[in-house]
């Protein structure tokens, strides 16, 4: 090859480089940083939801489990921790990452809502989809107020089980016998939060079936999505 063409060639692979790594940065920032419009699922678990009216895709490929799988983590002291060892109890489940900024926003949110639920039998349990130094550091500078497992190798398995995608954030609610009741995807409110727990208690004192919690939430949501 002549010195002429080397010099043709240089820039052009210069310039295919740049393109395929502009290529890449965009998709792993729309994968991991694009904030998700937040959706209440509180369809029966096993169903999938159908697109929307206006031809979007569902926000979720996978199925969701009735009941809650078999997951075991490491805490933050490194020990396993399973989801049986809160049997028995109401669970949120909340899916979150430090790098998440809705996630982060939550999670005052989440430390209230446990501390203020704890007595009637609410548990609430942080799964961190990240290395464990990351997760410890961000806990020692922003204390939680409930159990945190760490997912950095299971935690993507944790989701998938759970019939979800790698979205954050994302809560799960299940009854004291472990049938899921309802997914949350992004960031949660508070109103949203009282309104789900509410009817889990509900389905665990009786005055309600689960499919009648799961349809009063979903009545809830539809004035809010109209408003949107």
């Amino acid at each position: 090859m002549t010195t002429e063409a080397r010099k043709r060639v240089g820039p052009t692979l210069l310039s295919l480089a740049l393109l395929l790594a502009c290529a890449g940065g965009g998709y792993l920032s729309y994968h991991f940083f694009a904030r998700p419009r937040p959706v209440l699922y509180p369809a029966a678990p096993g169903r999938v939801p159908s697109a929307s009216s206006d031809g979007a895709a569902p926000p979720m490929a996978r199925v969701v489990p009735e009941r809650l799988p078999q997951i075991t983590l490491p805490d933050l002291a490194g020990v396993p921790k399973s989801l049986e060892s809160w049997s028995g109890q109401d669970l949120v489940i909340n899916f979150w990452a430090p790098w998440c900024a809705p996630c982060r926003r939550e999670i005052p949110l989440l430390s209230d809502l446990s501390r203020e639920r704890r007595s009637s039998g609410v548990e609430f349990v942080g799964i961190a989809l990240d290395q464990a130094e990351a997760v410890q550091k961000y806990v020692e500078q922003h204390p939680m107020g409930y159990p945190v497992l760490i997912g950095a190798q299971g935690g993507f398995d944790a989701a998938r089980a759970f019939g979800m995608d790698t979205v954050l954030p994302f809560t799960v609610f299940s009854d004291r016998s472990g049938r899921i009741v309802t997914v949350k995807i992004g960031e949660l409110s508070r109103v949203e939060a009282n309104l789900i727990l509410d009817r889990v208690h509900d389905v665990d004192d009786g005055r309600v079936s689960l499919a009648a919690a799961q349809q009063q939430i979903l009545a809830a949501r539809k004035p809010a999505q109209s408003q949107q």
